[in-house]
């Protein structure tokens, strides 16, 4: 029901990668991997091996060091791995022998996130089941594994909030850039080479909370930063959003208690907060025909000790499941007339 297709313009200011720049240039490539001398490029549909091939191990590790220089990074032989963020806006990962076995090892992925409506992303029935949520302040998650449109379709709800509400958006490395005239974006920062300086995104959510947000997004829960974004959904600041990595549905609830786990939260109190914080998980896959929709389900507790659960309303397989009814009721409860079609 409708492809979450990738996004297709030109990235930014551009940097000095060498042979690599033709490819960063394109407007469709949106990962370029580097092994050793072996280039590889996806395009939105898989990886497939480039026709540009480095000349040599050494030509790599410079490139991968001036790349780094770039984002005020460290790469030698007593930091042989980096991560960062170049000045268009690309994430850079590099890793040099031996450490890299066969490397050097170069990872980039372009930054080309652009606002898109979400009806350009998804059939015209579910964007209108997804802006009904936005418009009812219900708290969602989009999940879905590497690559498979997250980032887009966050990208593209968030457009649709009221001008008249104030987004602040709390990331790892900025991406996020909706279609919206009020919109506050807090990025986090790694220490520097002394091992200075750094901003985590729990320091992020707890300052983002000290500037009124009406909405509260953090670009992906990757860490204990989801205890603070628990409280903050569970205090008043309704309608927030965020992102996670899970290969199924089903896996969203055991990511989020583990993560709520590591952030020294007991079980019972984890599984009250996450059911309070958030009503909808939106789940997308990636296959060969290209990024959509799988899932979208309500987020409940039942059984022996309280277990997150995921309700399904609706999916690409089956259509409309037992939840769907009760996210009806949800949405008009709110003010919000439910998609009639979600009304069996």
């Amino acid at each position: 029901m409708g492809d979450l297709l990738p996004a297709a313009d030109s990235g930014g200011d551009g940097v000095n990668a060498g042979p690599l720049a033709v490819l960063l240039e394109d407007p469709e490539v949106t990962d370029v991997l580097v092994n050793g001398v072996q280039v590889w490029v996806d395009r939105g549909d898989g990886l497939t091996r480039s026709q540009i091939t480095m000349g040599s191990h050494e030509e790599v590790r410079r490139l991968a060091q001036r790349l780094a220089a770039a984002c005020g990074r460290r790469l030698d032989d007593g930091s042989p791995y980096v991560d960062g963020q170049l000045s268009d806006g690309s994430r850079l990962h590099a890793v040099l022998p031996p450490i890299a076995t066969g490397g050097p090892y170069l990872s980039l992925r372009t930054f080309r996130l652009r606002a898109r409506p979400l009806d350009e992303l998804v059939a015209a029935p579910l964007a209108q089941l997804l802006s009904a949520v936005v418009v009812a302040r219900l708290s969602f998650l989009i999940s879905g594994g590497t690559g498979s449109g997250k980032t887009t379709l966050l990208n593209a709800m968030l457009a649709t909030i009221s001008a008249r509400e104030r987004i602040v958006v709390v990331e790892d490395a900025a991406e996020l850039n909706p279609a919206h005239p009020h919109v506050l974006g807090l990025q986090a920062r790694p220490s520097n080479v002394e091992g200075a300086g750094a901003v985590c995104l729990s320091d992020l959510v707890r300052q983002a909370l000290r500037m009124r947000p009406d909405r509260l997004v953090v670009g992906e829960c990757r860490g204990v930063e989801v205890v603070d974004l628990l409280s903050a959904l569970n205090t008043g600041h309704e309608g927030g959003a965020s992102t996670i990595h899970a290969n199924t549905s089903a896996d969203v609830a055991v990511r989020l208690e583990t993560l709520g786990l590591l952030g020294g939260l007991p079980l019972p109190a984890l599984r009250a907060q996450v059911a309070a914080a958030f009503q909808v998980v939106i789940h997308l896959r990636r296959t060969s025909a290209g990024r959509e929709p799988a899932e979208i389900c309500l987020l409940r507790r039942s059984g022996p000790g309280g277990a997150l659960t995921m309700w399904p309303v609706w999916s690409s397989e089956a259509g409309l499941g037992p939840a769907a009814s009760q996210l009806a009721r949800m949405l008009t409860a709110r003010s919000v007339r439910p998609p009639a079609w979600l009304q069996p």
